[in-house]
């Protein structure tokens, strides 16, 4: 005896929702001292991410309607068995019924079996996917502290031009009063000089 299995298609992509509000990142990115190119950068890095992992999920992930499917169409089974042994039983076909009777438990035990695999797998695959976004999350933590680690050199680096100019402008003030008085002194000599010439 065989049977027909149903196919049923996943969740199509563009019903897919993300988890998190990628504007709300985006914000708090900025109010973080991100400039909004990288806070948006880092957030399509993230959405990129997020949409990768969900790919694969729901690529290897039995649902909920797939499960209830199986079941009813095991539960179907199992009541076409259960019809074949009252006609057997009604017919006295005691041979036939045992056999009818280990046909049905090795279903029950085989579909018992295939249900415990499967819960294990998709345990096992949320596991890894867990493990995944958690490594995810630790580069990113990573890549942060490196981008606050060069603001901070950036920022020093600026201090020290600041600084430097501001010596060279204090020096050239300097310069310049003592090319002022210089030249205060050398008009009022020559006033003095011209004057004595006259008088």
């Amino acid at each position: 005896m065989t049977f027909d299995v149903r196919q049923v298609e996943l969740m199509p992509l563009q019903q897919r929702k993300l988890t998190f509000d990628s504007h709300a990142v985006v914000t708090q990115l900025q109010n973080h001292g991100f400039d909004k190119a990288q806070a948006e950068l880092i957030v399509s890095a993230l959405v990129t991410l997020t949409t990768a992992n969900m790919d694969m999920v729901y690529k290897d992930m039995v649902t909920k309607s797939h499960q209830e499917i199986a079941l009813q169409q095991i539960m179907a089974h199992l009541d076409s068995i259960r019809k074949d042994m009252v006609i057997l039983e009604k017919s006295e076909f005691a041979s036939l019924r045992a056999e009818n009777t280990e046909e049905a438990q090795k279903v029950r035990a085989e579909a018992k079996l295939d249900i415990n695999l499967e819960s294990s797998r998709v345990l096992d695959m949320f596991t890894d996917q867990e493990k995944k976004l958690m490594e995810a999350g630790t580069d990113f933590q990573t890549k942060k502290s490196d981008l606050d680690h060069d603001y901070m050199e950036i920022n020093k680096k600026i201090d020290l031009e600041v600084a430097s100019l501001k010596t060279l402008l204090e020096s050239l003030k300097l310069e310049t009063v003592r090319y002022l008085a210089a030249t205060v002194f050398c008009c009022v000599a020559l006033v003095l000089g011209v004057y004595r010439f006259w008088k």
